[in-house]
This record gives structure tokens, C-alpha cells and sequence, in this order.
């Protein structure tokens, strides 16, 4: 059997390394774009869940708003059945109230001055360009 064909030998070629740089740099952009999609993916269920969430937190709050003026009005109505005045009871209703109020706001600012800067992370905040430059 004749061919007229030559046989050509099989070379492999070791990659260069601008190839082999190339190769990685395409592979690693993939990587994070791939990443990125899938963090949105998750982040897009998330925010839904949590904007519903919220929503039932703010339907359940106004729903408690008007249980506690219903639970007021109820309370004043009961109030005169001792005999007093509607008036008198409604006044009574609201310096309950107003004293809530102003205990409330005597707790919290008490609460506030307990509020103080991070000392310690701002030493060690402080103490990163000097790691940076090799001096620490």
C-alpha cells in the first residue's frame, strides 16, 4: 500500500507563560462573576424576605397602636363606673400615660450616656498603616 501522505509527528508544546497567565486571569474573571451572579441571586431572596418581614412588623405595629387606644378608651369607660366624670377619667387615662412617657424617656437617656467610643479598636485601627509600612 502506497500513500502519498507523510506522517507528521504529534509535537506538544509546553505552554508559555504568558499563555498560562492568560489561562488563569480568564478562569479567576469567570470565578468572580460567577460569584457575583450568585451573590445577587441569594441577596434578590433575601431582600424579599426581608421587605416582607418588615411589612408584617409595621402591619403588626399599627394593629398594636389601635389595640392600645381601643384598651385606653375601654379602661376611661370603666373609670366611670365608680362615678366619676368621663372627663376626669380620660384625664386620669392620659397622666398614665404621660408618667409611662416620662419614665420611658428617663430610662433611655440613661441608657444613652452608658454609650462610649470604641477604644480599643480605634488603638488598633490606628496601628494599621504603621503594619502596613513594615514598621510594626
Amino acid at each position: 500500500m502506497a500513500t502519498s501522505e507523510k506522517l507528521t509527528p504529534v509535537t506538544t508544546e509546553e505552554p508559555t507563560i504568558g499563555k498560562l497567565v492568560a489561562d488563569a486571569s480568564r478562569d479567576l474573571s469567570s470565578l468572580v462573576q460567577h460569584e457575583i451572579a450568585l451573590a445577587k441571586a441569594e441577596m434578590r431572596f433575601s431582600v424579599k424576605a426581608g421587605v416582607l418581614g418588615s411589612v408584617l412588623f409595621i402591619v403588626a405595629g399599627f394593629l398594636a397602636v389601635l389595640i392600645t387606644i381601643l384598651l385606653s378608651i375601654a379602661f376611661a369607660y370603666f373609670l366611670t363606673m365608680t362615678g366619676l366624670h368621663p372627663a376626669w377619667c380620660f384625664l386620669i387615662v392620659s397622666g398614665v400615660y404621660l408618667l409611662l412617657t416620662i419614665l420611658l424617656v428617663v430610662i433611655g437617656v440613661g441608657r444613652l450616656k452608658k454609650i462610649k467610643a470604641p477604644e480599643a479598636t480605634i488603638e488598633t485601627v490606628s496601628q494599621i498603616p504603621a503594619a502596613l509600612k513594615g514598621e510594626r
